[in-house]
């Protein structure tokens, strides 16, 4: 054997069509971070697999039984959950409070979150009036929720702040104002979230454009809708996205304020699906249906895919940039 040790080479043939020469020659010239892709995805894809989707797949899968959990019997019902939904009011009517309170509140905070861009943006102490807003987005769903059921119940310090003042009190926890009273306590509890989200963005903008504009005679009204918010529509977009997933799945400020705390099942007028799903899977007054549960959780995941879809393309805009 040559002591000159042979080289193979690893060009392709001449007659190798011109695609299959490409794709092989930048196969082999492919960087070593790329190579190393898998081994350190893979993990993460493991476990998530294992935590979520093998989950998702088996409440799916429940939700074409019937079943009243651990220790009971399992029994095929095929699509009969899902059809028996649309003729459960107590189900209908918690879907329409989920989409009011989607809805009527998302607009609320974004009416709320762009008033605060407007004003914030040069008040003095803005980041100490940032912090403040925040707070009660850190402060647990089930302490606000139970907090704001003491204020507006009957004999609470709301009523009796009116009182003082020749006010009749109102029955804030009857059933033509609760669950208002339940929206106007998630968008105080949640609004300091969406204006520090949108804040960033206008942090990010240059001073010198809204100078231009000042200087323009532009007013503030114009100069939210022609600087602010076009340079801010991308993280709007992400901002309305988050608020629909967190709406369809609220459920702890609603069961804190209407029961207290205490046991029982919140009113049907302040249901959402959500808590709607928990009064089916304990069993409240009847024996649970975990399979009519897991049908209202798939329910909700495909209303949830196609608003999202929805928002993404009504948002979708040509993005702005700085030249």
């Amino acid at each position: 054997m040559s002591a000159t040790a042979v080289r193979i080479s690893r060009e392709p043939r001449p007659d190798t069509p011109a695609p299959e020469r490409e794709r092989r020659r930048r196969r082999g010239t492919r960087p070593a971070r790329e190579r190393a892709f898998w081994p350190f995805l893979l993990p993460a894809l493991v476990l998530y697999s294992a935590l979520f989707v093998v989950p998702a797949l088996y409440g799916a899968w429940v939700s074409l039984h019937r079943w009243a959990g651990p220790g009971a019997e399992m029994s095929w019902r095929g699509l009969r959950n899902y059809t028996s939904l649309l003729q459960n009011e107590a189900f209908l009517s918690s879907f329409r409070n989920t989409l009011v309170l989607a809805v009527g509140g998302g607009a609320a905070v974004f009416a709320v979150t762009f008033l605060a861009m407007t004003v914030l943006r040069q008040a003095k102490g803005r980041a100490f009036i940032r912090s403040v807003v925040f707070l009660p987005m850190i402060i647990s769903a089930i302490a606000v929720g139970a907090a704001i059921g003491f204020l507006l119940n009957p004999d609470g310090a709301v009523n009796d702040l009116l009182g003082a003042v020749g006010i009749e009190g109102l029955p804030w926890l009857g059933p033509d104002l609760v669950f208002r009273c339940v929206i106007a306590g998630l968008v105080w509890s949640s609004t300091g979230f969406y204006i520090a989200l949108m804040m960033s963005a206008v942090d990010a903008i240059p001073p010198h454009l809204y100078e231009d504009a000042h200087l323009g005679g532009a007013t503030t009204w114009q100069q939210f809708r022609h600087i602010t918010l076009p340079l801010t529509w991308d993280v709007f977009s992400v901002a309305a996205v988050l608020w629909v997933v967190n709406s369809l799945k609220v459920f702890e400020i609603v069961l804190a304020f209407t029961t207290g705390g205490t046991p029982g099942s919140p009113p049907l007028e302040a249901r959402t699906v959500a808590v709607q799903q928990y009064v089916t899977v304990s069993g409240g007054n009847t024996v649970p249906d975990l399979g009519q549960g897991a049908a209202m959780g798939v329910f909700v995941v495909l209303v949830t895919a196609v608003l999202i879809v929805l928002i993404r393309r009504v948002t979708r805009r040509d993005r702005v940039e700085l030249s």
